[in-house]
């Protein structure tokens, strides 16, 4: 059964691309265009990653990954931050939140997906 992963991203353009480079790799995706949209579909869903950009209206990502670590279903979900600061103290801050990892746009095709294989095989 393919691996599902959750895009949430403002720009319409990123989710778009990421989506697409996902399922050419065989993985199914779910998208979210701010972090309470991603926050009211993982509700009841249990995703193998979630991918999130930081700056997003209503909600960001940071603010995202602090409520689903209080979840018991995405508790230990891996979570990969999309950002294009590399501003250590964001960082720090994803970090602290429970952020599992980064991918600093801009980015490759290649570059997303090992960093995906890294993170859940």
């Amino acid at each position: 059964m393919a691996q599902t992963i959750m895009v949430v991203d403002d720009s319409n353009a990123i989710r778009q691309s990421v989506t697409f480079i996902l399922r050419e790799n065989g993985y199914e995706t779910m998208d979210a265009f701010d972090g309470q949209n991603g926050l009211d579909k993982l509700k009841d869903h249990k995703v193998d990653l979630i991918i999130t950009d930081v700056n997003m209206p209503n909600m960001d990502g940071i603010a995202m990954i602090r409520e689903l670590r209080q979840t018991d279903i995405h508790k230990f979900t891996p979570i990969l931050v999309l950002t294009t600061e590399s501003q250590s103290s964001i960082m720090q801050e994803g970090k602290g939140a429970g952020a599992t990892g980064w991918i600093v746009k801009p980015f490759t095709n290649e570059k997303l997906i090992a960093t995906i294989k890294k993170v859940i095989g």
